[in-house]
Order: C-alpha cells, then structure tokens, then sequence
C-alpha cells in the first residue's frame, strides 16, 4: 500500500525535525538531566512538527534504553509509539473528544492505571484549544497534580485559545514556521532517496507554496509527482499547484517601474487567461518587493536561495538599481492592501489594476522632509512667449542660497554664439558656453530625465555642480542638500548604466559635496531684464517690483506645487498674491 511522503519521512528522533532546533535541544537536555516536566505544551503553525516532536517524546521516555534523547527505534515501544498502537500512550483528538464527559471518560478514569509495559502512561492531546471549557476545567486539577506514571503533551495552532490556568502548570514550547530554504533542501534530499528528478526551482517553489509547514510542501510534492511522476520539471509545479511563475512577476514590476499603463492591464489579462488565483499574484508581487528590498539593503544576499533561485538572481539584481526603498516600501504596503481587497472583492481585476496605478503614481513621490529641505527648489518655466520652443525645468534657489545647476530655458541662444543649441546644464558661475564634453553630457542628462522625470527634476536638476565627461561624472550638492544627495546616491548605479549606454563604455559616477562659497551668486538683474530674459533668479529684498510673472515664477518655484503638478497635470494655472 502506497505511503504519502508526508508519513513516510515522518521524522524518527529529534535530530530529524528540521527548523526547531531551540525546541529539540531544551527536551534532550531535559531527558539527559532526568529533569521531565509532568505537562507540555507543544504550540505554532500547522505542519511544523508538534505532534511529531511529542511521540519522539514519547518514545525517548519509553524506550528500553530510556528515558534517552536517542531512541532505539527498534524495541518494541519504540515501534508501536511510532505505529500509533502502544497501549501505554494515548492519542487523543480534542476536535472529536470536546466535552467534558469525554475527557472523564478517556483521560481522568485511566490516570489511576498504572502504564502496562511502558515507564509512563502519556496522554497526547492534539489540537487542545478545540476542549470546552468545562473540559479544561476538569483536566486542571490532573495536569497540575498528575500521578508520578502520567504525563500529558498537548498540541496546539491556537494558544491563546487555551486558559492561562493550563499553560501556568505546563512547560510551553513555540515551535516557528520553517524557511523555504531549510524546507528546500529537506525536499532535494527525500527526491534524491526517491530517486525523483526535479530542479532547484522546482524545489523552491514546492517550499514557498507550503508557506512554512514541512507537512503542506510533502504534500504538494506528493500531488505534482502523481502529475509529472518522477521527473518534474518547473513548469508541472506551477501548472498543479496553480502557483504565479516569477516571470510573471517581474514583467508586472517591470511594467510598473516604467510606468507602462497598458503592459499592466495587458499581464493582469495574462494572468486570468492562465487562471492564476489573483490574491496570490499580489502574494507574489509582495514577496518580489521583499526581495527587491532585501537586495537594495545587503546585495550580499543575492545569492540566498530563499531571496532568488539561480535562474532569477541577474534580473532580480538589475530590476534593484531600478527602486529606492522608499518606492519598495510603498509598494508592499500597497500589494498587501490590494490582497485583502481582492480577497472581498466582487471585481478583483479591477481592484488589482487600480492597485498598480497607485504604484506608478506613488514612484512620483518624494519625502516631505525632501521637499521642504532648504537650498534648492525645483520648478517649472513659465510658458515661453509665442513663436518660442518652450521650456524645460530648471532649479530655483531658495532666497539668499547660492545658485545651483539651473537648466537654460530650450531655444536660448549661448552668449557669444549665434545659434540656438538644446538644453544644457549649466554650473553656478560658468559663462555658458558648451564644453568640449557638452554632447556626451547634454545626451546624458537627456537620457536620465526621459526615463525618470521626477527625480530628474528634484534631485538632478537641484545639483550645485554637475562635471560631466566620458572620463567621469561628478554630482556635487551643498551640506543643506542632505535627502537630495542620498537620493542621487541611491541611484548611482542606474546613473552608471546611463551614462556607460551613452558612452559605449564604463563611466565612474560620484556623488560629493560642493564649497557653497566656491560659485557666489550673480548680480540680480532689474525686473523688466528678468521678465525679457526668462530668467527666474530672484532677489527678494531688493526686488523693485512684483509682477505677475513673477509672482508665478516663485510659486511654480515652490516643491510641494511642482509634486502636485506632477501628479496632477494642468493647462493652466493662476497665481493670486494675498
């Protein structure tokens, strides 16, 4: 008769439970020192071995060479505790023997008795918060006070359930969900004494889906091989099982990173044809910005399987370098949200797509700490006269700070130069004229706004220097420019892979800090000047007047108005002075 793995490898001495190594070397200590407790409490998530540690227990107090924390295994107690049909212990289920006269019955009249063969007479109570509370009540007294032969070991998922009368007169024991790596490689040794082939993926993904439980991951290994026999292959993991292949995953955050609204709508469409069960994509989607995080605060960690397998480790690395923290932290707060909403929900289709809007929208943001900090502002230009190329964004100085890197308005024509040439960023202090390396850093610059405009806008441009040449770039920012700095920090990397696809080759990126007093601010021009030139630089002490332009100038200037503007674009707005 076929065995299901799951009672098959049924661990045998306490060195066979996996995950619970506190739990196992607190009883064998106990058993050496003859120190035995008269109740236990064995409490945790289901599958993680509590039934199982108490019958080890069990057979290490009646062994014939006990007590002992190393069993034989082949006396006669040994093998009828295994076998569930020692006569001397008692298994009990508390979901069918609930009340009260049941327990009288099989537990308190057969305290008296003395154990048959065996040193003890051990009642194991399996699920024991199912126990009314007139049953606990009857079992007080007997587990407080027990006869010297009598020992009783419950089993719980629910420990709270059980009155704090019980667990005050036992010994509690927390046993913890086991790691998908641990469980992993306990599923590559039983296939290969199965003699199964399956890969490591395949191994993993059997572990996550048993989310903890040894007993859940045997018996999902058991379905797939009734479906593959015995050579699987991943793909008969994830079609049994019904789980979310990681590719899948990563083209939903790939899509989100780039703000691509259709590639979203059109991987959720993906993942219904296939049938995927929604809440657990957005488990999925969850665990894969765990794993984003995990690698963006130790990338050491990329090389843990419980992080990401072999096959999924270069991407999962490459997507990193595409979110900060604060991005993944919002995301998981958001995929969680949406798993509870789905969960509910009548549409869940739409509760996920809308779940990936936000995340798109939220990559936008940037701490208020951030936006507020002084030396810098990122705003707008005002719309160009008519006839005019328009303008790009370009930083706006808080009052009396030095000038920062500040974008020229597009279509401006350099000082001594008679064409008009593309938006360049131009450093505090210089005449403007494009360095022999203006090209490289125009593309540059160019390229780093187009795939990410937000932080182009509030950190890049609110740089007080930027040195750019295929030798090297060089982001310097003021000592008050602090969450403007980690930001770019943060980035470096993706900067890095920018500017080397510009380049053709490798080109070092830095970040420092610039001498405030090393570019001093120029002249402020009259205000008619500033209004023909464009040029947003305000001096507010002395200003002459305060003309419409400019009023909107210094508001558009504003942070906190420009993460509004990004979020919710306008045609047109209007400034009123109050």
């Amino acid at each position: 008769m076929y065995q299901v793995l799951a009672r098959k490898w049924r661990p045998q001495t306490f060195e066979d439970v996996i995950g619970q190594q506190a739990v196992t070397r607190t009883l064998k200590n106990a058993l050496k020192s003859k120190r035995i407790a008269q109740a236990f409490v064995f409490s945790g998530p289901r599958g993680c071995g509590k039934t199982t540690t108490a019958r080890i227990l069990a057979r290490a107090l009646s062994c014939a060479k006990g007590p002992t924390p190393e069993p034989c295994g082949v006396c006669d107690a040994c093998v009828e505790i295994a076998e569930g049909r020692d006569i001397d212990v008692l298994e009990i289920d508390a979901a069918t023997h609930t009340g009260v006269d049941n327990v009288r019955e099989v537990v308190i009249e057969g305290l008296a008795i003395a154990p048959v063969r065996n040193r003890y007479k051990v009642f194991i109570i399996d699920e024991v918060h199912m126990l009314s509370a007139s049953s606990f009540n009857a079992l007080l007294k007997s587990i407080e006070e027990p006869p010297p032969h009598v020992i009783f070991m419950m089993a719980t998922t629910e420990q709270h359930k059980i009155p704090d009368t019980v667990l005050s007169r036992s010994q509690v024991y927390e046993f913890k969900t086991i790691s998908a790596k641990t469980v992993a490689e306990r599923l590559r040794s039983i296939a290969g004494e199965e003699k199964i082939e399956i890969a490591d993926e395949g191994l993993m993904l059997l572990a996550r889906a048993g989310e903890g439980s040894m007993r859940d991951s045997l018996s999902a290994f058991d379905q797939v091989r009734a479906f593959a026999g015995d050579s699987i292959v991943v793909e008969d993991v994830v079609t049994v099982l019904g789980l979310v292949g990681r590719d899948l995953v990563f083209d939903v955050l790939d899509a989100v990173v780039t703000e691509d609204a259709p590639a979203a709508f059109a991987l959720v469409e993906r993942a219904i044809e296939r049938g995927y069960d929604l809440r657990l994509l957005c488990r999925e989607l969850a665990r894969a910005t765990r794993d984003l995080l995990i690698l963006s605060v130790d990338p050491r960690r990329a090389s843990d399987p419980d992080v990401a397998a072999d096959a999924e480790r270069e991407r999962l690395a490459a997507m990193a370098g595409q979110w900060s923290r604060e991005d993944l932290l919002r995301a998981f707060d958001q995929l969680t949200k949406a798993e509870q909403e789905v969960r509910v929900s009548d549409q869940p289709r739409y509760n996920l797509e809308m779940a990936l809007l936000r995340l798109m929208h939220l990559r936008k943001l940037l701490p208020l700490s951030e936006l507020l900090a002084g030396g810098g502002r990122v705003a707008t230009v005002p719309p160009a006269p008519t006839g005019s190329k328009g303008a790009v964004p370009r930083a706006v100085p808080a009052s009396g700070a030095p000038p920062r890197a500040s974008l020229a308005p597009a279509g401006t024509q350099d000082p001594g130069n008679s064409t008009a040439g593309p938006p360049a960023l131009a450093t505090s202090g210089a005449s403007g004229a494009v360095a022999a390396d203006g090209a490289f850093k125009d593309k540059f610059l160019s390229d780093v706004k187009s795939a990410k405009s937000t932080f182009y806008n509030l950190v890049v441009a609110s740089a007080f220097r930027i040195d750019a040449s295929p030798a090297g770039i060089v982001f310097s920012f003021l000592p008050n420019q602090k969450n403007a700095k980690s930001q770019c920090e943060e980035q470096k990397a993706w900067l890095a892979s920018v500017a080397e696809k510009v380049a053709g080759k490798v080109v070092a990126v830095s970040v420092a800090v610039a001498d405030a007093g090393s570019a001093p601010a120029p002249a402020p021009a009259s205000a008619s000047a500033r209004e023909q030139s464009g040029e947003l630089w305000r001096d507010r002490a002395g200003a002459p007047a305060r003309s419409a332009e400019d009023l909107k100038a210094e508001a558009l200037a504003d942070a906190t108005v420009q993460a509004v503007l990004e979020i919710f674009p306008v045609d047109k707005t209007t400034v009123e002075e109050r």
